[in-house]
């Protein structure tokens, strides 16, 4: 196999340029702007004149994927770019890739992001501001934030050193899995965060801490006939009426 063409400081570039994957965000095209402008810098190592031009017009085409995942495919889509100025056929075009790439990669990373490892950090950083400590969102940051920046930039340079192998490497990592773990985890989190908040309140207002676990029934309840299909508007509606009944008869 031939050397690499484009150099480490141009991939280092390429992964800056691509946080400003969506600073060019449009309802027409969505994210072709800004994949553009990452790929600028390598694809000037590989094309001059007109062929630079040519390179930079097919990736023009629409282009929307999760912001986090779109660094393995514009480290793949630089190995097919080299392939490509090299004169070498490849097994599946630049555009073929994309097409068929980006849609998986998006609700992949929507799933593991946005609804997973975002409420699990929230979770975690719950703990710590119940305790009272000003570190909580320096915790939630780093917890949210170190995944994907290791995924942006490691997930880059494997997709240029891989090509069309960064695919195997992706579902070797059973990703859609690590989703459901960390929602989950996030279950888990909040039900021990519920049963602490009920041990603290109790404590302080001098109630035998076994009456809180009481108070935990109802909410398994709740969650049990949700998940039975139940409307979660009329649950909310009916505890309210309840607990609105029950402070009027201790009013009164």
């Amino acid at each position: 196999m031939d050397e690499p063409r484009i150099p480490k400081a141009t991939l280092a570039t390429v992964i800056l340029r691509s946080f400003l994957l969506q600073g060019s965000w449009n309802f027409e095209r969505m994210q072709n702007l800004g994949f553009v402008y990452a790929l600028v810098p390598a694809l000037r190592q590989l094309f001059r004149g007109e062929e630079l031009a040519a390179a930079c017009q097919r990736h023009l085409v629409y282009f929307n994927t999760h912001p986090y995942l779109a660094s393995p495919v514009l480290g793949a889509t630089l190995a097919l770019e080299e392939q490509r100025s090299r004169g070498e056929p490849g097994v599946l075009g630049v555009a073929e890739f994309k097409g068929m790439i980006m849609a998986p990669y998006a609700a992949i990373g929507d799933a593991l992001f946005w609804g997973g490892l975002r409420p699990m950090a929230a979770g975690v950083a719950l703990f710590v501001a119940v305790k009272g400590s000003l570190w909580a969102p320096a915790v939630f940051l780093l917890l949210f934030n170190l995944p994907h920046l290791w995924l942006r930039c490691f997930g880059l340079l494997r997709g240029y050193r891989l090509g069309l192998g960064v695919i195997e490497v992706i579902q070797r990592h059973r990703l859609p899995d690590l989703a459901v773990r960390c929602k989950e985890a996030t279950v888990v989190l909040l039900g021990v965060l519920s049963g602490f908040l009920v041990y603290i309140v109790c404590r302080q207002q001098g109630v035998a801490e076994l009456w809180g676990l009481f108070l935990l029934v109802p909410l398994y309840l709740l969650a049990a006939l949700v998940r039975k299909g139940w409307s979660t508007l009329l649950l909310v509606f009916l505890v309210t009426a309840l607990v609105l009944g029950l402070s009027g008869l201790a009013v009164s």
